[in-house]
C-alpha cells in the first residue's frame, strides 16, 4: 500500500465511513453527496486492497480489517485535530469551530436557543449542531467524537468523562388560561382529580417525578397523554383542561399564554451538567464554548 495517496480528507472519509458502517450516514455526516462519498470509498478499497464496507442481511458490515482500524484512526486523527486546534487564535470573532451538542428539546430551549444566538454575535464563524440526547449511546459518542458536549443529568454522565454542574431546576404546574378548577393556585385533591399530561423520554410511559412524590403521602393522578418531548406540552394543556408538571424554565416560557402555579405537594427538582470528553478538555476552541455556556447558564 502506497500511503502518500492517503491524504488527510481521505482519512477523515475513511473515520465516518468506520464510525457510521453506512455510506448514506457518513455522507450526511461529512456534509457529502452519496456518489462522492461512494466514490471515496472505491479509492479508499483500492488503496486499502480491503471491501471495508460488506453487504449484509441488514445494511452493512465492516470487514475484520475495518474493525482493527477504527478505533487507532479515530485516535490518529483526534491526535492531528489537537495539534490544529492548539494553534488557534484565542479571540471568539475569529475562532473557526464546530460544536456537537447533545440535548433534550427541554434543554435546547432552556439553553442552546440563547447560547446559539450569542454565538452569532460573539464567535459568527462557530457551527453549532444539535442532536438529541440518547443517554445509552452517550458514552460511545463521546469516546468517538461524535458529539463534542452533552447536557443531562449528572445521573445520566458515563463515569469515565468529565462534567460540571451548570444549574439546578424545578418543576411547575401549567394549566390553561381560564381554567375552571384552576385559578391562580391548585389544591392537592384538585392536583389528584384533572387529567395530566407527562413526559416520558422513552415513549409510552404514564409515570414521572410526581408519582413517587404522590405516592409517598397515598395519593394518585390520572394521566391521560404520555408524550416524548416537553414543548409540546404547553400547547397541549393551553388547548384542554389537562394540566402538566414540567420544568420551571419552559412553564415561565409560556407564562402569557398558560397560568403557572405551584405543585401542591413538594416534587424534588433535578440537577443539569455539561459534559464531554476528557481528550476535548484543553482545545482553546472547545474550552472557550463550554465556558461561555456555563455563564449564559448562570445568567438563568
Amino acid at each position: 500500500m502506497d500511503t502518500r495517496n492517503l491524504d488527510l480528507g481521505l482519512l477523515v472519509t475513511l473515520e465516518a465511513l468506520l464510525a457510521e458502517g453506512n455510506v448514506t450516514r457518513a455522507a450526511r455526516r461529512l456534509n457529502l453527496s452519496q456518489p462522492a462519498l461512494s466514490a471515496r470509498l472505491a479509492r479508499l478499497r483500492d488503496e486499502l486492497g480491503d471491501p471495508l464496507l460488506i453487504p449484509a442481511q441488514r445494511g452493512m458490515v465492516l470487514t475484520q480489517r475495518a474493525v482493527g482500524l477504527r478505533q487507532l484512526l479515530h485516535d490518529a486523527l483526534e491526535g492531528v485535530r489537537r495539534v490544529v486546534a492548539d494553534v488557534m487564535p484565542s479571540d471568539p470573532a475569529t475562532m473557526e469551530a464546530t460544536l456537537v451538542i447533545a440535548a433534550s428539546d427541554y434543554m435546547q430551549y432552556a439553553l442552546l436557543t440563547r447560547f446559539s444566538v450569542a454565538l452569532r454575535t460573539e464567535a459568527p464563524k462557530v457551527r453549532i449542531a444539535w442532536r438529541a440526547l440518547d443517554v445509552l449511546a452517550l458514552a460511545t459518542q463521546l469516546e468517538r467524537g461524535e458529539i463534542d458536549l452533552a447536557l443531562a443529568s449528572p445521573d445520566h454522565a458515563p463515569a469515565a468523562m468529565r462534567q460540571r454542574q451548570l444549574f439546578r431546576e424545578d418543576y411547575a404546574v401549567i394549566a390553561r388560561q381560564g381554567h375552571p378548577a384552576v385559578q391562580g393556585r391548585l389544591s392537592l385533591d384538585v392536583f389528584c382529580a384533572l387529567e395530566h399530561v407527562v413526559v416520558s423520554p422513552k415513549s409510552g410511559g404514564f409515570s414521572g417525578p410526581a408519582d413517587a412524590a404522590l405516592e409517598a403521602v397515598g395519593r394518585r393522578r390520572t394521566v391521560a397523554l404520555s408524550t416524548s418531548g416537553f414543548l409540546i406540552v404547553p400547547e397541549v394543556v393551553s388547548q384542554s383542561d389537562m394540566i402538566a408538571l414540567i420544568p420551571r424554565r419552559i412553564a415561565d416560557g409560556w407564562s402569557d399564554q398558560v397560568q403557572v402555579v405551584e405543585p401542591p405537594l413538594t416534587i424534588p427538582g433535578f440537577t443539569i451538567a455539561s459534559v464531554w470528553h476528557d481528550r476535548t478538555t484543553n482545545n482553546p476552541a472547545k474550552r472557550w464554548l463550554r465556558e461561555r455556556l456555563t455563564m449564559l447558564a448562570a445568567e438563568g
